[in-house]
């Protein structure tokens, strides 16, 4: 199979989900045609949210408002509940303050705490760029009312564009686990992908969940890609153990094991299907995201409310490792590959870009 590559011309990633092709068996399976994109997300792109009543939310602010040089003029402050979700009238009084702040000219945010992460059964950041939707939360498992316009897109100026101002939740146990997180994000800049440098490699697994391995149909061949000095492979694993310079681990399952064994590169991506893993604080049997940052991810994404198994509602593999490819901010990479994100939270260093020039 030839490795990946782009195309100017704009594909309708839409049509993926049904091609069968992409979702053949070994001999089948192909890379995909995707969008050639130009440029990335920068720090003065960026704003940053902090919680003034939450002391987790000030620590880390402050710390990432520094390591990224991002101004006080684009530093909000404001008092928000400490809880698990926001009301749709609290949510709205918030969204207010965040874009009569920010304006037109902010296109991304970084919030920097670990609650509030939803609003009702949406994700607090699929609410902040779709609008929150009411209707989604008397079933969960439909269709939401919108679908994303960022989903596959070329644009590196989101809210110019489509109007939709990105976000992402710096979330981890504790404030010291989220400095950890920042600096990985800082220091992955512009580090891969670069000529002679040794592979880093791209995970995708199926395992023995059959429902939540219903993604395998998505991933791209296995192979080497060596103008990104990237190795992509295919296991088929309940779980990785002891793998080195991961880059991309993607999986399904209700529990990872062994995350804390793997070696994860500055930048490196990661996350498992399953129903709940945007919900950070209440116990539901399931891991969640903080699992992944705290075993050394970037950033990764999980789902606020029963999502079912939607492939739409959860990172497409081959969007996601192809637009972080690019050049893409792990933000960028991230929102360009879920089609249905007003459920799914996106948590991680927003401006991470190790493949960015």
């Amino acid at each position: 199979m030839s490795p990946f590559q782009v195309n100017a011309a704009v594909p309708s990633l839409a049509a993926e989900y049904s091609d069968s092709a992409a979702s053949g068996g070994a001999g089948g399976r192909r890379w995909m045609t995707m969008s050639r994109v130009f440029g990335r997300l920068t720090a003065k792109d960026l704003g940053i949210v902090i919680n003034t009543d939450d002391p987790y939310s000030v620590q880390v602010g402050e710390y990432y408002a520094k390591a990224r040089a991002i101004p006080a003029s684009r530093v909000l402050r404001i008092s928000l509940p400490i809880k698990s979700t926001l009301g749709p009238d609290e949510f709205e009084a918030f969204k207010k303050q965040v874009d009569d702040f920010f304006g037109a000219k902010t296109q991304a945010l970084a919030l920097t705490w670990r609650l509030p992460y939803g609003v009702n059964c949406n994700s607090i950041t699929g609410a902040l760029a779709m609008g929150y939707d009411a209707k989604l939360c008397s079933n969960t498992c439909a269709a939401p009312t919108r679908t994303s316009r960022y989903f596959g897109s070329s644009s590196t100026k989101p809210f110019t564009d489509h109007q939709m101002r990105l976000s992402m939740l710096l979330a981890a146990k504790d404030a010291d686990t989220a400095k950890a997180l920042i600096d990985r994000g800082v220091k992955s800049d512009g580090t891969l992908g670069l000529r002679g440098a040794p592979a880093v490699n791209a995970h995708f697994v199926t395992t023995s969940d059959s429902i939540r391995s219903v993604r395998q149909r998505l991933f791209p061949p296995a192979g080497s890609n060596p103008p990104f000095g990237v190795d992509v492979y295919l296991d088929q694993t309940d779980a990785l153990k002891n793998a080195d310079r991961v880059l991309v681990y993607q999986t399904g399952r209700a529990q990872v094991d062994f995350l804390d064994t793997n070696e994860f590169v500055p930048g490196a991506l990661g996350d498992h299907l399953t129903s709940f893993g945007g919900i950070l604080d209440k116990p539901h049997g399931q891991m969640t995201v903080l699992s992944w940052i705290d075993a050394g991810v970037t950033a990764t994404y999980g789902t606020t409310s029963e999502p079912c198994a939607h492939l739409q509602k959860f990172p497409h593999p081959q969007a996601l490792i192809g637009f972080y490819l690019q050049g893409a901010t792990a933000l960028e990479a991230y929102w360009k590959s879920v089609a249905w994100p007003q459920q799914g939270l996106f948590v991680g260093e927003p401006l991470a870009a190790p493949f960015g020039r």
